[in-house]
């Protein structure tokens, strides 16, 4: 899913050095051990070399462990890397200028469905709409995007029984979050053998962790779909695999997922809103973040909360917020609801909540299909809270740079 690239220069005294590239290093290992002996073996040619031409080598993988461990201190190669880098698929800004379709909230759902990854993007033709594009691309039976994703597993050097692995990421991509609920969908023990595929598919770039801010070492671990277009292909096009061949992916898309398409954008839109925020924040003058986080969970009478927006700010003070994939824009009723979740938290003993209720606190909401005017007489209509936050609000005007 992304590579790490890892850059050992010889001293460059001649303007043409010889440049060698070894993508998917990692392969040449057919253990993990194997990779430390190659590396050994790279490293007693390094010094074996008496003046001849400079060399740049590249040496480059997507096991991201394999690749990390041999920039690892006691490594063979420890030191030698001029230049070290995890490279990682686009975020929404940079993923919009390889999908600049014309109307933004296209370009939101592009990323939301192809996500960030080059390869995906290049497949992408602005001069057709989205829906066609998603049709041709991600639906189809043997469409570009489709075939990469349902065969990137099986490229994967070192996994064993792939079936499994596709079964984990199908789970997690389908709710199944926590450990003990993907063991039973998928049919393993809950036990080190489900943990090391988990942690294998998270040093690939597949899954991720994500824990509430304030979560303790032993409180259940939660999985999500790192990759957008994994989790659509997961999500819609796999179940609806007997409506596309019967009827057609056209068919499949209007009855099947284009009605969903909005419930799904909204985790996609969450991790949009962080990083926009990310990306306006010397624009706009905002405070700088130092740890980004969520929480979903119940408060004292067992009533559900989630608050999709929390963050650590380097500042000392606490960020909290809400974030809408809407179509019409938002009234007021959206921060009197987030107020009300924050003290409600707060009286369940959350410390992050009373810090989020503190005076001068940043409070951010995100909308896609903006704000209503009475959004703004809620801000100032007589906060009862004495919360007297700092107010930050963007749609997708701001955030595409409109």
């Amino acid at each position: 899913m992304f590579n790490v690239l890892l850059a050992v220069a010889g001293p460059l005294r001649d303007k043409s050095p010889v440049v060698i590239v070894l993508d998917e290093f990692q392969y040449l290992a057919d253990a993990p051990d194997d990779a430390g002996m190659l590396a050994s073996e790279l490293n007693a040619a390094w010094e074996s070399r008496q003046g001849t031409p400079p060399i740049l080598l590249v040496l480059a993988g997507s096991s991201v462990g394999t690749m990390e461990a041999l920039a690892g201190g006691g490594g063979a190669l420890y030191g030698r890397f001029s230049w070290h880098h995890e490279l990682r698929p686009f975020g929404y800004v940079n993923a919009a200028e390889m999908a600049p379709f014309p109307d933004l909230r296209d370009r939101a759902l592009a990323y939301g469905v192809f996500g960030g990854t080059p390869r995906y993007l290049a497949a992408l033709r602005e001069d057709e709409t989205f829906a066609s594009n998603v049709i041709t691309l991600m639906i189809r039976p043997g469409g570009e995007i489709r075939q990469s994703v349902e065969t990137a597993l099986d490229q994967e050097d070192g996994l064993r029984n792939v079936s499994k692995y596709r079964a984990i990421v199908h789970a997690i991509a389908n709710g199944r979050t926590e450990r003990n609920e993907i063991a039973q969908m998928v049919g393993l023990k809950n036990d080190t053998g489900l943990i090391h595929k988990l942690n294998g598919l998270i040093d690939l770039g597949y899954i991720e962790i994500r824990r509430n801010i304030d979560a303790r070492p032993r409180d259940p671990i939660r999985y999500a779909v790192s990759d957008p277009a994994f989790r659509f292909h997961q999500q819609f096009v796999e179940p609806a695999a007997s409506i596309i061949e019967r009827y057609g992916p056209e068919k499949a898309w209007e009855t099947a997922i284009a009605g969903r398409i909005d419930a799904y954008m909204g985790l996609a839109f969450e991790d949009m809103a962080r990083q926009a925020y990310d990306h306006l924040a010397e624009r706009l003058g905002l405070p700088l973040v130092r740890t980004w986080g969520r929480w979903e969970g119940t408060d004292r009478a067992g009533r559900s909360l989630e608050i999709d927006l929390l963050a650590e700010l380097v500042d000392g003070r606490m960020l909290s917020g809400a974030v809408k994939w809407n179509r019409e824009p938002v009234s007021g009723k959206l921060h009197w609801d987030h107020m009300d979740m924050l003290q409600r938290a707060a009286h369940a003993g959350r410390k992050w909540a009373h810090r989020a209720l503190e005076p001068g606190a940043v409070v951010v909401y995100v909308a896609a299909g903006g704000f209503a005017p009475d959004f703004s007489a809620a801000l100032i209509g007589g906060d009862t809270t004495g919360a007297e936050p700092q107010i930050v609000r963007f749609g997708l005007e701001e955030m595409y740079g409109g």
